[in-house]
């Protein structure tokens, strides 16, 4: 029976280029998930879109000379056209403060801020914060740094310097800029002073124990959903074990949504944006619903109703929120569903040639932009490094000679060329037509029941969300094919023996057909192309076409390269350093 799955993968900032750290974290394996969906015949809504708000764009738009407004817009759109030049093809994109998406997101943001208020789980207090006297305003989040206080899950501190005064990203945990070791202001580079202002927390700590009991029962699969990752678990389940503190909801701000509240200390704040951004999932499915000729508010079919399936897909630095503040606010206005899953990745590093992986940064010149990539390459080659090499349960690195060398050897050699070798040889000596299968041998049955332990095994992977193994499931049936092919040698059994060299071609097509069905979830182009020679371009490719044969006399189409070799040159140009 068809499920309705609602899936989701965070909000990039709209003040930067989109480089490989920020697609292999959450955005290609999000898209390799919804493809694999729709293939099962389920109904997907993917909803992704721009984080407008907060800290971060005023700071980079500061820094550029340029509105925030001006800023945002540039950069939602330059990510949109990554994503679309990746095949990461999302039903939706918005932006928390984009035209066409803010009012929405207004409105939806302050009646769940409002909703929990009259709850009772917000506090108004008067606290200090830190304050830059050169700059002449607060320093919420983004505009403080300084060294981390917390300590690892191991116990050593963390101490790493540039923690932000929301959340350190070295160690993943929740900041207090208060307790900053050495803080910083990013807009003076002096130390900020302690000024008594005004704002509203969330009383975490009340909603501690149902957090930790619906956490405890993502540890082990049931009704057919898998456990969540243990290392997300782990992480927010320790802080619940450590005391939430209340944590502050408001932000001394002229840029985001407007506090709600009739109340004049209310005045020149805006909600924190780590409050707003979830809640641009809803109001970008909202849209959805409008642009669909529905009723707006029917996101709550989608938000609000026992049988939607909620999956979020975050890097390692969002783990606090999505799993723990999120489902908090939800929690907290009680007529939301909670996510059925949280699907982080760790971050992936890069290794310069010659030296130790370093974290991927546009100010160390060491990251690998998709817009510069795509103007060179196509996009499968990278979507098949990103995931053979996925951070999905500690930090990988981008390494430019295996990403060479795993194109040209994995991609070019085996997938590529097995596929080439089977489509030529039929054009070649069979009429461009699928051959009889004739009588079957052991080899052939072999290949043809190793066809469906490949699909089986890569269907298991996907549901369990562990997309590298997926992968080399299909791999496996590649290396396979190749195997079968040396093993039959169509080439001296066209001289010898027609009828026996018809059944192999045949089985390599029956197998190139299962190739092109089961990877098309991480190569939806090579996977297209693919299609089209074997004459099946544009018929309806449900995943279990994988181990349905084509028939004998089936015409196939034009064969052709479907990988192309690369060299260090082509890849690590000049563009790569901007």
């Amino acid at each position: 029976m068809s499920q309705r799955h609602l899936v989701t993968a965070g909000l990039p900032y709209s003040n930067g280029r989109l480089h490989v750290g920020h697609v292999a974290g959450a955005y290609l394996p999000a898209d390799t998930y919804v493809r694999y969906l729709r293939a099962r015949g389920e109904e997907v809504l993917f909803v992704c879109g721009s984080d407008d708000n907060g800290v971060a764009s005023l700071i980079s738009a500061s820094r550029e000379g340029r509105s925030v407004q001006e800023l945002t817009a540039a950069y939602h759109a330059r990510q949109q056209a990554d994503f679309r030049g990746l095949g990461i093809e999302f039903d939706i994109y918005g932006g928390t403060h984009q035209p066409g998406f803010v009012e929405r997101h207004e409105r939806l943001s302050q009646e769940l801020f409002c909703a929990i208020h009259g709850k009772g789980l917000f506090v108004k207090r008067s606290t200090e914060q830190l304050f830059d006297p050169a700059a002449g305003r607060f320093l919420p989040d983004r505009y403080v740094t300084g060294t981390c206080y917390h300590r690892r899950s191991d116990g050593t501190p963390c101490r790493y310097p540039r923690a932000y005064g929301d959340q350190c990203e070295s160690c993943g945990n929740a900041v207090d800029p208060l307790l900053l070791i050495d803080p910083r202001s990013t807009l003076s580079d002096t130390r900020p002073e302690r000024r008594a202002t005004t704002h509203w927390h969330l009383r975490l700590q009340q909603l501690a124990e149902p957090l930790r009991r619906w956490l405890e029962s993502k540890r082990s699969a049931r009704s057919g959903e898998p456990a969540w990752r243990e290392g997300v678990l782990n992480f927010v389940l320790g802080q619940i074990e450590q005391g939430l503190p209340e944590r502050a909801m408001t932000r001394d701000l002229d840029w985001g949504v407007p506090v709600p509240l009739d109340d004049p200390d209310a005045a020149g704040k805006v909600l924190y944006v780590w409050f707003d951004a979830p809640v641009g999932y809803v109001s970008f499915t909202s849209v959805w619903c409008e642009r669909q000729g529905a009723d707006w508010r029917d996101y709550e079919r989608w938000w609000k109703r026992a049988d939607s399936r909620i999956v979020h897909f975050i890097g390692e630095d969002n783990v606090v929120f999505h799993a723990l503040i999120w489902p908090a606010m939800l929690m907290a206005e009680g007529s939301y569903q909670l996510p059925s899953q949280v699907v982080a990745n760790s971050f992936l590093n890069i290794q310069p040639a010659g030296r130790e992986q370093e974290k991927l940064s546009k100010s160390r010149g060491n990251a690998l932009w998709i817009e510069d990539y795509l103007r060179r390459f196509d996009p499968d080659p990278l979507r098949y490094y990103l995931t053979a090499i996925a951070p999905e349960s500690q930090r990988t690195a981008f390494v430019a000679d295996d990403f060479l060398a795993r194109n040209n050897g994995e991609l070019v050699n085996a997938l590529g060329n097995f596929i080439n070798r089977a489509l030529t040889f039929a054009q070649r000596q069979f009429d461009g037509v699928v051959p009889e299968a004739g009588s079957r041998g052991a080899a052939d049955v072999e290949q043809l029941e190793r066809i469906a332990l490949q699909a089986r095994r890569t269907t298991e992977c996907l549901d369990a969300f562990r997309f590298k193994a997926a992968l080399g499931e299909v791999m496996a049936l590649a290396r396979a094919a190749n195997g079968y092919v040396d093993v039959k040698q169509p080439w001296s059994q066209q001289r010898t023996d027609r009828a026996a060299c018809g059944t192999t071609i045949n089985v390599c097509l029956q197998t190139v057909k299962a190739l092109a069905v089961l990877m098309a979830p991480f190569l939806p182009a090579s996977a297209r192309r693919s299609a089209e020679m074997l004459g099946c371009a544009g018929a309806q490719r449900s995943w279990a076409e994988a181990t349905r044969e084509l028939p004998a006399g089936h015409p196939l189409g034009e064969p052709q390269i479907l990988f192309r070799k690369l060299d260090g040159a082509e890849l690590l140009g000049e563009e790569t350093g901007r």
